[in-house]
């Protein structure tokens, strides 16, 4: 089946000259567009300012630029106070540290106060490479997920993750943006739709629902292509807000479908996998097959080499799917 053109894909989704950037890259570019926008935006960094992407808001808006060194705890706290003043702080930090290490002052001065504060996890999941396990965030979607009053963001590629971040500023609350280091494909454009709480359907299909968030949704894109080509009708649905979930749209996937697959770059407990087996079990129950980390941290290796020791590439998604409608077949 052809590309819904109301996705507005770029028409290079399948091509091997498509775009590559790190979804970092995304969110540098947001911060500054939001610092425009906006004066209350402020963005406090935790000696990782490079990496995160922050440097550019640091150039252009000093003055509302603050370095803590490695403190995350108190980068979570001060937000929050700043939030309590007006502002609108965005704290950045590798995932594995922010919210890794201050996941107590997040949940207490933040969600529990219903502070405006937005928490940005650079470097996230196994695609971080050689930096090994202690430094792959694989537990953070399941743990920022679980606060009451947070919202979750996983965009998929760099254009989406600039808007996650504007779309942070506007919506009043804690909000939590997770992105990536490795370059991966851009298979969206300027004029893709996004919005917290919204999916959007990439590919149509009606034999099995692939839902996958983060840069691995081009790799689901690659997996209908197979199937595809097999006489399998996949429908790809783009997930990046993972709480609140598009409720609406992954119902009617399923009630179409019958049989889903769910992948992100996490463990395959209680991220988006855990999300829509929740959704999906007290309304339309169907097989559910999940691709991500299977109860296990990362490991060293380049991010290609890790991608693929996790199954989390095409192929994987490929024979999860197959799983999937057998499933349905035999119910």
């Amino acid at each position: 089946m052809p590309l819904v053109k109301a996705a507005k894909l770029s028409s290079k989704v399948f091509h091997k000259d498509i775009p590559m950037l790190p979804t970092r890259n995304g969110f540098g570019d947001g911060l500054v567009i939001a610092g425009e926008q906006d004066e209350r935006v402020m963005v406090l960094c935790a000696d990782l300012t490079e990496s995160t992407r922050t440097e550019a808001f640091k150039q252009a808006f000093p003055d509302r630029f603050v370095q803590f060194g490695v403190s995350e705890q108190s980068l979570a706290a001060i937000a929050a106070g700043m939030a309590l003043a007006g502002r609108v702080p965005f704290i950045a930090s590798y995932a594995c540290f922010s919210p890794g290490r201050n996941w107590e002052q997040i949940r207490t001065t933040a969600c529990l106060q219903e502070q405006n504060v937005k928490i940005a996890g650079a470097h996230a999941g196994v695609s971080v490479g050689p930096d090994g396990a202690t430094h792959q965030m694989v537990e953070d979607i399941a743990i920022m997920r679980v606060l009451p009053n947070m919202v979750v963001l996983v965009p998929g590629d760099a254009i989406e993750t600039r808007k996650a971040v504007l779309a942070a500023v506007e919506h009043e609350g804690p909000v939590y943006i997770r992105f990536t280091r490795e370059k991966t494909p851009v298979f969206t454009t300027d004029k893709s739709p996004f919005g917290i709480g919204k999916a959007q359907i990439l590919h149509t299909g009606s034999d099995v629902a692939i839902i996958a968030c983060g840069p691995l949704v081009y790799e689901a894109l690659l997996a209908a292509q197979t199937l595809e080509k097999g006489g399998i009708s996949a429908k790809v649905i783009s997930c990046p807000s993972v709480k609140p979930l598009d409720e609406s749209t992954l119902i009617a996937a399923a009630k179409q479908c019958g049989a889903v697959v769910t992948v992100e770059e996490a463990q395959a407990a209680a991220g988006l996998g855990g999300a829509v087996c929740e959704l999906l079990g007290s309304n339309y129950p169907v097989p559910v097959e999940r691709i991500g980390l299977e109860d296990t941290f990362g490991q060293s290796g380049t991010p290609d080499e890790l991608l693929e020791h996790y199954k989390l590439t095409a192929p994987w998604i490929v024979k999860a799917a197959k799983r999937a409608i057998k499933r349905k077949q035999q119910k």
